[in-house]
């Protein structure tokens, strides 16, 4: 059996990071379908589709455009994880850092706590302001 499945799947695409999360996703939708009452029950619904959707996927011959969907997926997830990251490290540093946007470029600046008032100059665009630390 496990022969006959590994030269089915021989030049298909297979499972990658979208197919787990669509899989994952269409998991929790059908679950959340079945418990919603009247219309959000289309979530289920929405669910199978993207339940069908990472079959397809998983089992396509056409591996050029399903390794480009992955990379555009992954391109995503990066910026998810990169935003919140920066989040939790700011939240992280809050008691020894304080974070400030430059006026001019908004690039954002990290300056020391406690050293009063202070001429911070931004090191992208080169404005200086005063803030208090």
């Amino acid at each position: 059996m496990k022969a006959w499945f590994q030269r089915f799947m021989s030049g298909r695409y297979g499972v990658d990071p979208f197919s787990q999360f669509l899989s994952t996703a269409a998991l929790i939708l059908v679950i959340l379908g079945l418990f919603l009452p009247g219309p959000l029950r289309l979530l289920g619904w929405l669910g199978w589709a993207a339940l069908i959707y990472s079959y397809f996927r998983i089992f396509s011959r056409n591996i050029a455009r399903r390794s480009a969907e992955n990379r555009w997926f992954l391109e995503k997830r990066y910026a998810v994880q990169q935003r919140f990251g920066s989040a939790k490290t700011r939240f992280d540093q809050r008691k020894v850092y304080r974070y400030f946007r430059c006026p001019h470029c908004r690039q954002q600046l990290r300056v020391p706590r406690g050293r009063g008032r202070i001429s911070i100059t931004c090191p992208k665009c080169g404005t200086t302001f005063i803030k208090k630390s």
